[in-house]
């Protein structure tokens, strides 16, 4: 069977342990290239991971006929520009999440793609992970009844790296990141709601900085309402006493918690009092088995991949649609 020869734009922190080496451990796949703006850190990557190509600019990566899809693992402000080069160049494409810095720029990547007959997977990697595989089985199978209603909350206190105006992250920084941590984690628990629950259609909701360390928002509230009539609602704050997550989604019948980050375990309640909880722990490399479904689509699996950029782009326009008001007072 063909090897999936692989190249990655971008390799930074996210591609040490959570996607790089699942690359090269994934079967039917090979890492071959890498690339960064810095070769003398391309070449440390290389090096350290075994890969036999490193590269400073990144049209010189796209345009190696060895690679043959590439990862772009960059901030999103560059997502669409290198999605593009890929597209015109014919390379499958696997981009990070946020897909892009906006809802517009993620419709100019599908055409693209779409164009050059070239598909566009998204690193929404939490659509084929075991643990939310499984929230999604239990809410599928009906145990839960009808789904009425979800809530979100992530609260983090305020981290010293965002207290240095000059050297503020770049996860904190709109023109690069299209917003702060909430666009940054957010869009985690966002997509994966569209997953088990489906499009959302309405978005309602308030974006503010209440410490006013950092161009972009610390604080997210809002309410939503999915195709189907399930109502949401969320609290996302990066400026509280300690770190909390929890996703909760009822039904009639009961109803299930579960926190985006981390391995703590699921925990479902039923109406007649009867309590589960489940653990499932997350792989090393938390990207692979997203990794191997995308690979099993370039082999010729049809639909085995379950995040793509349709799928992307809803959850950037639910961001676009909470942020706005926020954006425009910051112009």
């Amino acid at each position: 069977m063909k090897i999936i020869k692989w190249g990655i734009i971008g390799c930074g922190n996210v591609t040490e342990v959570k996607s790089g080496p699942a690359f090269q451990k994934a079967s039917n796949s090979a890492l071959v290239a890498v690339m960064r703006r810095d070769a003398a850190l391309a070449e440390d990557y290389a090096k350290r991971h075994n890969v036999p190509k490193w590269y400073s600019n990144a049209e010189d990566l796209i345009n190696d006929p060895e690679v043959d899809a590439v990862y772009i693992a960059t901030p999103p402000s560059s997502h669409k520009e290198y999605t593009i080069l890929c597209a015109k160049a014919g390379k499958p494409v696997y981009v990070e999440k946020p897909m892009a810095l906006t809802f517009e720029e993620c419709n100019e990547m599908i055409s693209a793609c779409k164009e050059h007959n070239v598909p566009l997977f998204v690193a929404y990697y939490r659509r084929a992970l075991p643990r939310f595989l499984k929230i999604k089985e239990i809410i599928d199978q009906g145990k839960l009844g009808n789904i009425r209603h979800v809530n979100c909350v992530l609260y983090h206190p305020f981290e010293e790296r965002y207290d240095d105006e000059i050297n503020l992250p770049w996860t904190v920084l709109p023109h690069i990141s299209g917003g702060g941590i909430f666009v940054d984690l957010a869009c985690h628990t966002l997509d994966f709601l569209d997953f088990v629950l489906g499009p959302i259609k309405s978005v309602r909701g308030h974006a503010t900085s209440q410490l006013l360390a950092y161009p972009a928002e610390d604080s997210v509230s809002m309410s939503f309402l999915f195709e189907n009539g399930i109502h949401g609602s969320g609290i996302w704050n990066f400026a509280s006493f300690e770190r909390y997550d929890n996703t909760e989604i009822v039904g009639d019948k009961g109803k299930i918690s579960f926190s985006t980050f981390g391995n703590d375990p699921i925990h479902i309640q039923y109406t007649n009092g009867e309590k589960e909880s489940i653990l499932i722990e997350n792989p090393l490399h938390i990207q692979q088995p997203f990794i191997e479904t995308v690979i099993a689509e370039l082999l010729g699996e049809e639909n085995a991949s379950p995040s793509k950029g349709i799928s992307g782009a809803r959850t950037t326009w639910v961001i676009d649609e909470v942020l706005k008001e926020f954006r425009n007072s910051s112009k």
